[in-house]
């Protein structure tokens, strides 16, 4: 480490620096969450530990330890740690850092580790200007990105680099965070005495949304801007929490009634064909916290459920929400779930697929399974000729319309399940089912 990064290193745990700079951990081991990157035998960690780290790219919402993480690396691994932001930089300050590194490792025997933060930002040309340096070694870099990087990021960068994705902090992680903060005497506020209600626990992790900058952030605002009680102790209600991270409080408890009432009204809003209804309640859900891959689920079912084959789109809309959501997370996926539920909203509906396979379910769980005909088993497998599988069956395609008429169902039944609404496309389903019906009874008098 150089003179001027022990000067960096000492001002970092200066007061004058925020909470969240002050809080930020130094080893693997203060690192909160990430487990499934950084625990004990994980791929990230033994290469840290081992010195064998390679360039490496973060993926993952702010605030969940991207910058973290890769200074953790330059302090164990002893490199020097150099710094781009992909917003502000270019070309020539990519060939300035590098000239840097080379004189670094001829002089002083010094590895650099470069980290290229929001590295997505870069374009073609300034990302091709990081690889000649990655593959000879000048350089390790680590880039930070919140966006997928498959998309964003260069083939040729990524074929060079570890992908790691980070999650954002669950609320386990975030009440460490908050309780290292309160306890810690060197760099947290152990000597405000601060104290903090339940509540307003609650609140501030909720609205930090995984990010742990953000809480920390709040935690800081909330502490040095509330007056201490006669017994020397600040203490941070509700009410102070509201307004530290800019943020109503919303009573919303996701195992609870709220969680199930107004998913409730979601979907009966969508049901009942009411798109700014969906919207107000996609909206609370959304506002008070909710997994908006369970708000994506159940567009999936309400498409199948509520209308079917009425418009048979809408399934297709709401699972490739589902799979927008998992790409650009949130908050941008607040977007396609508004996409998909004003879509679904409006579409027409048809509960017929729905009901026919619960009366199907019905019907064989009242009388059993029944043989297979014998026309329709499978006569491919050894012997099966043999015994007469498959014999007489008729294949459709062979036949004007691609359809001919021959008994599907078990021997001895006429069941009907699906019965078509003249609504959307199923009115052209049930014209295409009376067509067939007609030609069967034409042909059978």
């Amino acid at each position: 480490m150089d003179l001027f990064s022990f000067a960096h290193e000492a001002n970092d745990k200066g007061q004058s620096k925020p909470l969240a700079a002050r809080m930020r951990p130094q080893t693997i081991r203060d690192v909160i969450g990430q487990e499934h990157i950084l625990g004990e035998g994980k791929l990230l960690r033994r290469a840290i530990e081992a010195d064998q780290v390679s360039s490496l790219i973060f993926y993952g919402p702010p605030g969940t330890g991207k910058t973290t993480l890769a200074k953790v690396i330059a302090r164990t691994t002893r490199t020097h740690f150099a710094e781009l932001n992909a917003v502000t930089a270019g070309v020539a300050d990519i060939r300035k850092v590098v000239d840097e590194a080379k004189e670094r490792l001829v002089m002083g025997g010094q590895r650099t580790t470069l980290f290229v933060d929001e590295i997505h930002r870069f374009n073609k040309s300034q990302q091709d200007a990081l690889l000649p340096y990655v593959e000879e070694g000048t350089i390790t870099l680590i880039g930070a990105t919140t966006e997928n990087p498959f998309f964003e990021v260069n083939p040729a960068l990524l074929s060079r680099s570890q992908i790691f994705q980070l999650q954002p902090l669950t609320h386990e992680h975030l009440e460490q965070v908050i309780q290292r903060a309160l306890t810690d005497e060197e760099n947290g506020l152990a000597e405000l005495y601060v104290e903090v209600e339940p509540e307003a626990r609650d609140h501030l992790i909720q609205y930090a949304e995984g990010d742990a900058r953000r809480l920390l952030n709040a935690l800081e605002l909330a502490a040095t801007t509330t007056p201490p009680g006669t017994d020397g102790r600040i203490v941070i209600t509700l009410d102070v929490a509201v307004e530290s991270i800019q943020r109503r409080a919303v009573r919303y408890d996701k195992s609870g009634d709220n969680h199930y009432d107004t998913a409730s009204a979601f979907i009966k809003s969508i049901r009942g064909s009411d798109p700014d209804a969906a919207l107000y309640w996609l909206a609370r859900m959304i506002d008070a916290g909710e997994d908006p891959r369970f708000i994506a689920r159940r567009l999936i079912i309400s498409a199948s459920e509520d209308i079917g084959n009425a418009d048979p789109q809408a399934i297709t809309v709401a699972v490739s929400c589902f799979q927008a959501l998992e790409l650009v997370g949130m908050p941008e996926g607040r977007i396609p779930l508004a996409q998909a539920t004003t879509y679904l909203a409006t579409a027409p509906k048809s509960n017929a697929a729905y009901n026919g396979i619960n009366q199907a379910l019905e019907t064989i769980r009242t009388d059993g399974h029944k043989p297979v005909p014998i026309h329709l088993r499978d006569s491919a497998y050894k012997g099966a000729s043999r015994l007469g599988h498959g014999k007489g069956y008729l294949y459709p395609h062979n036949y004007p319309g691609g359809y001919v008429e021959q008994q599907y169902l078990p021997d001895g039944v006429d069941y009907a399940f699906y019965r078509p609404k003249p609504i959307g496309y199923e009115q052209e389903i049930g014209r295409l089912q009376n067509e067939r019906n007609k030609v069967t009874d034409d042909s059978q008098s």
